[in-house]
C-alpha cells in the first residue's frame, strides 16, 4: 500500500500566519491519526513568478513542483486569511493555474481565518463553490476561526479545535481508517 500523501495550502503571505498555523493544526492532526505525510505551503513558497504567470508554465520550476504537490495530494486542507469578504487574490490566482480536473474527487478540507465573526460564511460562500468547480470533494465540517481564538499564533478556542477534530474525523473513509468518523471525533 502507497503512504498517503497530505498537502497543506495557504493563501497567507504573513509569517508567522494564524492561517498557517490552523492549516498545519488540521495537517499534523490527520498525520498523526491517519499516517500520512503531510507538508504544508503558501503563497510566499510559490514566489515572484506567480504575479506575473497567466498559465502554469509561466511558473517557476519552484512553483511549478509546490502546485504540482497540491494537485497529486491524496488529501488537502485549505486556508486563507478572509480579505473584503473573500479569500486572498494570489490565492485564487495561484488555484487558477491549476488544471481544471486535476483535482477531481481529492478531499478537502476548507480553513479560513479572519478578524470577526462576520467572515464566517467565507469557507461557506467562497472556498466551497471554488473547490465545487474542480469537482474536489469539500468535507462537510469547514473550519473558520477569529482573531480571538487565537493566542501566539495558536488556536486556542476550544469549540474550534473541537471542528478541527470533527473535520479530520471526516476523512476517515478517504484514507482507509477503519475508525468511523463519529467515533474519532468523540475522543
Amino acid at each position: 500500500m502507497t503512504h498517503r500523501k497530505l498537502i497543506g495550502f495557504t493563501g497567507s503571505f504573513n509569517r508567522p500566519s494564524r492561517s498557517r498555523a490552523l492549516v498545519e493544526l488540521v495537517a499534523d492532526l490527520a498525520a498523526k491519526r491517519y499516517n500520512v505525510t503531510a507538508s504544508v505551503y503558501d503563497i510566499t513558497e510559490l514566489g515572484a513568478s506567480l504575479g506575473n504567470a497567466r498559465r502554469f508554465a509561466d511558473l517557476d520550476a519552484t512553483a511549478q513542483t509546490v502546485l504540482r504537490q497540491i494537485t497529486d495530494a491524496d488529501v488537502l486542507v485549505v486556508g486563507t486569511p478572509t480579505y473584503k469578504g473573500s479569500y486572498t487574490g494570489l490565492f485564487k490566482h495561484a488555484i487558477d493555474m491549476i488544471d481544471p480536473s486535476a483535482l477531481l474527487g481529492t478531499p478537502v478540507i476548507l480553513t479560513a481565518t479572519g478578524g470577526g465573526d462576520r467572515h464566517a460564511l467565507i469557507v461557506e460562500h467562497q472556498l466551497r463553490p471554488l473547490f465545487g468547480f474542480f469537482q474536489a470533494h469539500t468535507l462537510p465540517t469547514a473550519i473558520y476561526a477569529a482573531d480571538r481564538e487565537f493566542a501566539d499564533y495558536r488556536l486556542t478556542a476550544e469549540p474550534i479545535r473541537q471542528r478541527v477534530r470533527q473535520a479530520v474525523a471526516e476523512l476517515a473513509p478517504f484514507v482507509g481508517a477503519a475508525t468511523k468518523p463519529a467515533a474519532i471525533a468523540a475522543e
